[in-house]
């Protein structure tokens, strides 16, 4: 088919010329709404985005003389982090003759991964970078559960909405026979009721 013969065929249908294939020999066209195929592919995109977690570089900076209430405030700040699935970067700095005291930042760094040993592996170890001792944390991957368990728990949760289901059909019984009882009750009419002769005297 020729081009002129393809465009013509395009504007009948009211729809668009799109080149899919245009290396291929010869190239490949199809007909349709060109609007439209780039409003799926963006949402495509979109979708295959959502699904990537982007792990970020978060920085937390210590001094080598902080308090110990001031570290354990910056830890669980930290934990916050990993727990959230962001890398970590502990940094130490230095200033003036502090930089002769490296150890004593080590220190810092050392009880801060021990605390969190449970949480984090460590990417990067602790060098220094200029004036400032450094190192990376990440969050430790998750264990799968085990699936041998699951299965019990759904027999757990199928006999729990059993029972649940047998009780929403006890109450539907109760509630019919509230209906019969007002049904006894004598009904009311319009019609006036006369009062015997001898009531009258």
């Amino acid at each position: 088919m020729t081009v002129a013969q393809a465009i013509r065929l395009a504007q009948d249908a009211e729809v668009d010329l799109v080149e899919v294939a245009p290396n291929s020999e010869p190239p490949v066209c199809r007909l349709l709404d060109y609007g439209k195929l780039r409003y799926l592919t963006a949402k495509k995109d979109r979708e295959s985005r959502k699904g990537q977690k982007s792990t970020e570089l978060r920085e937390v900076r210590f001094r080598p003389n902080i308090g110990s209430h001031d570290l354990e405030s910056k830890t669980r700040k930290v934990r916050e982090l990993i727990l959230d699935g962001s890398k970590v970067k502990l940094t130490v700095r230095f200033r003036g003759r502090e930089a002769a005291h490296q150890q004593l930042g080590l220190a810092v760094l050392k009880r801060v991964a021990d605390d969190l040993r449970d949480e984090v592996r460590l990417e990067k170890p602790p060098a220094l970078e200029g004036r400032a001792l450094s190192m990376i944390l990440l969050p430790t991957p998750q264990k799968p559960e085990r699936t041998d368990q699951k299965p019990e728990v759904e027999n757990q949760e199928s006999e729990e909405t059993d029972q649940n289901v047998e009780a929403t059909d006890q109450k539907p019984k109760a509630a019919a026979t509230k209906p019969k009882a007002t049904a006894k009750k004598p009904k009311t009419t319009d019609q006036k009721v006369e009062e015997p002769a001898d009531a009258k005297a």
